[in-house]
């Protein structure tokens, strides 16, 4: 009996796409320090998304050899260039994709530990535990910041990732087609929102930070950080779990309606009827208001059900787009266009 011969494996190509905002100092750096080989990876090719810079980040970056540069004619924000990294990479045919950052806060020799996983089948997504609490030059502040959102995040998404807000992270092909970032701030929260609420695999592993080279640039201060992290962990749960929160004002606002209007009733027998009437008027206007927010939770759900619809078509779509892309080796270069 003739032996099957064996079946040939596709080579798998990983793309390392790095968001860049006047990096021309840090860059070279980074660059440096990326692997070129890792094991079970046939293919390793790099890619940056310059985000307007107005420094020498894209000349840098053609000097160092970088195979695919996305470039925004204006600054767009983190997470709308990590969005067209994706994309690109995407296109350019990649089957894992690694997502690092420009100032080399991350060892890159352990992008190995984020594939891994992904190479194993075991993960959508990957993301690098940065252990917070051991980085020096992390403030006791910003390290109780970091450790709080990080647990609201495991709580609201349903998976356990102890470093949430952690760019350095490695998404598989196939979860790179379903993630559909809408935030302008910052993609991180958003992407482990949807991985929990859409069922992907999330593995975490330790990684390595280096020393900093600059300071954080990605928020003005710490109250501005803390504003818009909490609105897009607000925005993206209201997002998939409309419903529920819609659910919660209502009942707080109708039990909040109830106190006042019981008050009344008690003072009008007890009181033999007296005043009081503005306890009925705020009690009446807080019930309304509850009535309002159940049927406003009914109608986000069923909103949130077509929005269901919409990305299982956009995915879909997604797919058709890229079948048959080669995806072959060159330099590349995009320009957004507003």
């Amino acid at each position: 009996m003739d032996k099957q011969p064996p079946i040939k494996q596709a080579p798998i190509k990983l793309i390392i796409q790095i968001p860049c905002l006047n990096e021309a100092e840090t860059l070279p750096i980074t660059l440096a320090d990326l692997p070129t080989e890792i094991d079970g990876i046939d293919q390793i090719e790099t890619l940056i998304i310059d985000d307007g810079s107005t420094d020498d980040t894209v000349r840098v970056a053609q000097e160092a050899g970088v195979h695919h540069i996305v470039r925004n004619k204006r600054n767009m924000g983190l997470a709308r260039s990590f969005r067209r990294g994706m994309d690109a990479c995407l296109e350019a045919g990649a089957d894992i994709i690694v997502n690092t950052d420009g100032d080399n806060q991350y060892v890159g020799a352990d992008i190995a530990l984020l594939v891994q996983p992904i190479l194993e089948h075991r993960a959508d997504i990957v993301i690098g535990d940065r252990r917070t609490h051991l980085i020096e030059h992390f403030s006791p502040v910003k390290k109780a910041l970091q450790y709080l959102g990080s647990a609201v995040v495991r709580r609201l998404a349903g998976i356990a990732v102890p470093d949430t807000v952690s760019g350095f992270r490695a998404f598989s092909r196939d979860a790179a087609i379903r993630l559909n970032i809408i935030s302008v701030f910052s993609y991180t929260i958003e992407t482990v929102i949807q991985a929990g609420k859409r069922d992907m695999a999330v593995v975490s592993v330790p990684v390595r930070t280096n020393k900093e080279l600059r300071k954080s640039r990605l928020f003005k201060s710490t109250r501005d950080f803390i504003q818009r992290q909490v609105t897009t962990i607000v925005r993206m749960y209201a997002m998939y779990q409309p419903l529920k929160v819609f659910f919660y004002l209502g009942t707080i606002l109708s039990i909040a309606g109830m106190l006042p209007v019981i008050r009344f009733v008690y003072l009008y027998f007890t009181s033999g009827g007296a005043g009081n009437i503005q306890s009925v008027v705020l009690g009446g206007v807080l019930l309304i208001m509850g009535f309002i927010a159940y049927t406003a939770g009914l109608v986000a759900d069923l909103i949130a059900a077509n929005r269901q619809l919409m990305e299982m078509t956009l995915e879909r779509v997604k797919r058709l787009e890229l079948d048959g892309n080669d995806g072959g080796p060159s330099t590349t270069e995009h320009e957004h266009r507003s």
